[in-house]
């Protein structure tokens, strides 16, 4: 990432955010092939590992701050859930405006490639205020991740994320009284392995005839193309390692996916 920072096509707040060493040892920064996702999981237990997930979430912690976000007004209300098919504990965070209106509510799906981070991490914290203080409410999913814990301890390959995220959004369905939301004004939401899953739950959605649960899907930036570098979108090469290293195939290995 050092000479990343130096790229001109980086926004310039972005550059004066960052430093040379802000993610090094990053599970999602990682080069190089890996020959199964049983060495993938064992990186992450090393001092190494450990210490690149914690690098990430110490800057991600900077995010949240209350003059990016304030919690003026806000319900902030940590709901836990056994997800189906497989019985596991879900967690979900609710962030909703204090009044007693029934608004609209957005479930969201958090990035990491579908293999690290947590709706808990400070940038999501942050997130989901900005996406409240609109008069909205925010339900924002933490799935089993294929590669570090969030904030269940479970770590499992495609598709236990995708399970739980569907189960997540059944159970807000089903819960929308007692929380106080309007089920009939729900959209999915997330952005880059967010956004692969929203896209997801949408098509299992549409395979088991339910897709009259949501009125809508947002993907921002999802994570989609499935192998990089690709000659017809340059970008994946000219800004490769700003920062997540797509040039291997961990994601695929992590999600228990051969290429």
């Amino acid at each position: 990432m050092a000479d990343r920072i130096h790229d001109p096509g980086l926004d310039p707040r972005i550059r004066a955010f960052f430093k040379p060493d802000s993610l090094e040892g990053s599970p999602l920064l990682r080069p190089g092939d890996v020959g199964s996702r049983e060495e993938l999981l064992a990186e992450t237990l090393t001092p190494e590992g450990i210490a690149g997930t914690e690098a990430a979430q110490a800057l991600f912690a900077l995010a949240d701050t209350e003059e990016a976000a304030p919690s003026a007004g806000l319900s902030i209300v940590r709901h836990d859930f056994v997800s189906q098919p497989d019985g596991n504990s879900i967690n979900i965070q609710l962030i909703r405006p204090t009044s007693d209106d029934v608004p609209p509510c957005v479930y969201y799906i958090h990035g990491g490639g579908m293999q690290t981070m947590s709706c808990y991490d400070g940038a999501y914290r942050a997130w989901g205020r900005t996406i409240a203080n609109q008069g909205v409410a925010v339900a924002m999913v933490d799935f089993r991740n294929a590669l570090t814990p969030s904030s269940v301890p479970e770590v499992a390959p495609f598709p236990a994320g995708l399970n739980d995220c569907v189960s997540g959004l059944k159970w807000l369905v089903a819960s929308a009284g007692s929380l106080g939301v309007d089920p009939t004004r729900i959209i999915v939401a997330g952005e880059s392995g967010g956004g692969n899953l929203t896209l997801a739950l949408g098509m299992q959605l549409l395979r088991d005839g339910e897709v009259e649960l949501v009125q809508g899907l947002y993907a921002l930036c999802p994570y989609i193309a499935g192998i990089w570098p690709l000659e017809q979108h340059p970008s994946s090469s000219e800004h490769n390692g700003t920062l997540v290293d797509l040039h291997n195939n961990r994601g695929a290995m992590a999600n228990g996916i051969e290429e």
